[in-house]
């Protein structure tokens, strides 16, 4: 008899997160072995649980799920990371990929989509939805955003900025000090064109950083 894949649910949703478990739960290949409501319960369950893949959100709170993915890579190189968001930018996708995830699903992708994904990754191989696939597509094309310029850190510093919070706040989040944190927003801002934070969250906007 096959071994059921060991998956990790996390999201910061607690209906979300019982809507997936039922849907993977009729599946007899799958097994889920847990769930998380943000990156640090991910992490912690990851290192006790020991999944063979983790569905993962972005927009947690605190931590978003494209840190997260790299923090537990970096501490569980073995597991098999599968973002499932309502972001199909094509900027949230490559940095996710970059981060270390095998595959990328928009919630708009059909129940079937997730669990045939789920299956796919924990064979090691990559997939993404149809509709983050066009996105990420068009957006190889010439005149790539500044935005790909900002590294993971400023990358971080700035979804969370466009959220409303203080340099004190992403500095405890991210557990690193408010000059530092001061310092990447000067440099997203030196790197963005913008002079202050209307314009900052106004280009942000404009690349699909709001919801």
């Amino acid at each position: 008899m096959t071994t059921p894949i060991k998956v990790l649910l996390v999201d910061d949703h607690a209906i979300v997160r019982e809507g997936y478990r039922r849907l993977l739960e009729g599946e007899p290949g799958i097994q889920v072995v847990g769930d998380a409501a943000n990156a640090t319960q991910a992490w912690e369950r990851a290192r006790t649980l020991t999944p063979d893949v983790v569905v993962m959100d972005i927009a947690l709170p605190g931590t978003s799920g494209i840190e997260a993915t790299r923090r537990m890579l970096k501490d569980q190189p073995h597991l098999r990371i599968l973002m499932f968001s309502m972001y199909d930018d094509a900027i949230y996708a490559s940095r996710a990929l970059e981060a270390g995830a095998l595959g990328y699903l928009s919630k708009a992708s059909a129940p079937e989509v997730l669990v045939q994904a789920i299956y796919a990754v924990s064979r090691g191989e990559s997939c993404m939805s149809a509709d983050v696939a066009a996105n990420l597509e068009r957006s190889a094309q010439p005149g790539t955003s500044e935005i790909e310029a900002l590294t993971p850190r400023e990358f971080e510093v700035l979804r969370l900025l466009v959220q409303g919070e203080t340099v004190r706040r992403i500095g405890e989040k991210l557990a690193l000090s408010e000059k530092t944190i001061a310092n990447h927003q000067s440099a997203i801002r030196e790197k963005l064109g913008a002079r202050n934070s209307a314009q900052l969250a106004r280009l942000a906007a404009q690349m699909g950083l709001f919801r």
